[in-house]
């Protein structure tokens, strides 16, 4: 057998990914530039969208999907009078109208779409019916019916408006759809919309305003690119800890209960001496400690 290609590398890139690049793409580029041996991200970014996009790496990977289901914050411009066949501004325009409305009227519409709504996910997304992504389908010219789903707008704020563009500061649930945001702002208001930029701010706990670009990674030598890491429970922040002494720090790493006569807890999560992590763990109604991911070197 060869030797594995890169090095074991743990942690938690917050990158700040361009326009034009993919998720995967991202991935690659920075598994490369910090010559790990695995690589991940915690959600897909449209590649049309920039800002925040948590990767993991090594034994962090493991913690991945804890930020599928977390809220999210954008930075959205939205632009009015013009829709698109696929709502944001790669789709081809199928029709202008006059932008008749006052700041007033927006900051009306704004309200309208705050809390919890209902949004019909778009033709042109991810979403599979009978096995095949509905971009797919769109792209051979078939509509299919698609059910309503619930999200949930935090925070919809207009940070400016000019020349029938907007800007637009959202925090939202996970399974929002911006570009759907836009074009309902835009029917409401009369005169259609679509999305013509899109910036994401923050995951959950994390913001961009810690993140690094890849331009400015290329620009450091091995050494600080991996000085840029986070350490893995930087994805486990929301959850709950228990701090375990050596004897039940050996135990728990090798994949033992320990009743802990602790309180009930779906997740925790789980630190040995000299606060390193070892895992996450649920707590049951007896308190018994039981483990569900650990990682590598908590067995070490």
């Amino acid at each position: 057998m060869g030797r594995p290609k890169g090095d074991a590398v743990d942690g938690v890139l917050l990158l700040d990914k361009p326009v034009g690049t993919s998720s995967s793409a991202a991935v690659g580029k920075v598994r490369w530039l910090l010559a790990a041996r695995k690589a991940g991200h915690t959600g897909t970014l449209d590649p049309l969208a920039s800002g925040l996009l948590p990767l993991t790496l090594g034994e962090a990977t493991k913690f991945s999907a804890d930020l599928l289901d977390a809220d999210k914050s954008y930075l959205a411009r939205v632009r009015f009078g013009v829709t698109t066949a696929t709502g944001d501004a790669e789709g081809e325009v199928t029709a202008r109208n006059p932008v008749a409305f006052g700041r007033g009227e927006l900051d009306a519409a704004l309200r309208g779409f705050t809390g919890e709504i209902l949004q019909v996910p778009p033709m042109h997304s991810a979403l599979k019916r009978q096995g095949r992504p509905l971009y797919e389908l769109a792209r051979a010219g078939e509509v299919v019916e698609r059910a309503p789903r619930r999200v949930r707008i935090g925070r919809l704020a207009l940070l400016a408006l000019e020349g029938g563009e907007a800007l637009l500061s959202i925090d939202c649930s996970k399974g929002t759809y911006v570009r759907v945001l836009a074009e309902d702002l835009g029917a409401a208001l009369g005169c259609g919309a679509h999305l013509a930029g899109l910036r994401r701010t923050r995951v959950g706990p994390l913001s961009l305003d810690d993140a690094v670009s890849i331009g400015e990674l290329e620009a450091l030598d091995l050494a600080a690119r991996r000085a840029r890491l986070l350490p893995a429970d930087a994805l486990l922040a929301g959850l709950p800890s228990v701090e375990l002494d050596e004897r039940d720090a050996g135990r728990f790493a090798h994949g033992q209960r320990l009743p802990l006569a602790v309180a009930a807890a779906p997740r925790v999560r789980v630190y040995g001496r000299d606060a390193r992590l070892l895992g996450t763990a649920s707590i049951d109604e007896h308190g018994v400690l039981a483990p569900q991911r650990l990682l590598q070197a908590a067995a070490n």
